[in-house]
């Protein structure tokens, strides 16, 4: 019985820790930037920027759609939008480490994706890793993995959550 408890208790210990790791300890490690007045999303680079007028003032690797060339058409493409577009909300409850939300689709999508008779999708956002999962750096880090989201590291998403008010421009491109 005594090694049940140990094992138990240990349990415990690690899921506690791990718990920290993913909740709390990237607010610890986050820079505190300058403002942004626009982010630039270079898909084949797979690089964020955060700009100050044409300053860089950091730049983060991401993760895209689980197919990342070309512009997102519809919905269930797991392609990431190309254009301009604003962060217009964030989301703090969101099931990955924050959330800000991207204005896709914009009237030429909606246009586009009508004209095909399809749903051009939408609900694009750049965050971080899912919730409990972002300890696990090997699972999510140098992949596209998200259904057309822009996907950054959890101490990332800390920083550019805290460098961007709603409304900043945001330009992807291919």
């Amino acid at each position: 019985m005594k090694i049940f408890l140990k094992i138990f208790l240990s349990l415990v210990l690690i899921s506690a820790i791990l718990l920290f790791i993913d909740l709390y300890l990237p607010s610890m490690l986050a820079k505190n930037l300058p403002k942004a007045d626009k982010v630039i999303v270079n898909k084949s680079e797979r690089k964020i920027y955060l700009m100050n007028k044409i300053s860089v003032i950091k730049s983060y690797d991401i993760g895209l759609g689980k197919n990342p060339i070309g512009h997102k058409q519809k919905e269930g493409d797991s392609k990431t939008p190309e254009g301009n577009y604003i962060l217009d909300y964030r989301n703090p409850e969101s099931s990955y480490h924050l959330s800000l939300h991207i204005s896709y689709p914009d009237k030429n999508d909606i246009q586009r994706a009508d004209s095909n008779n399809y749903s051009p999708g939408g609900d694009i956002m750049i965050h971080g890793k899912p919730n409990y999962l972002g300890w696990l750096p090997f699972v999510y880090d140098k992949k596209d993995w998200t259904d057309g989201c822009i996907a950054v590291g959890n101490v990332d998403i800390e920083e550019i959550w805290n460098a961007v008010d709603d409304s900043t421009k945001i330009e992807i491109l291919p």
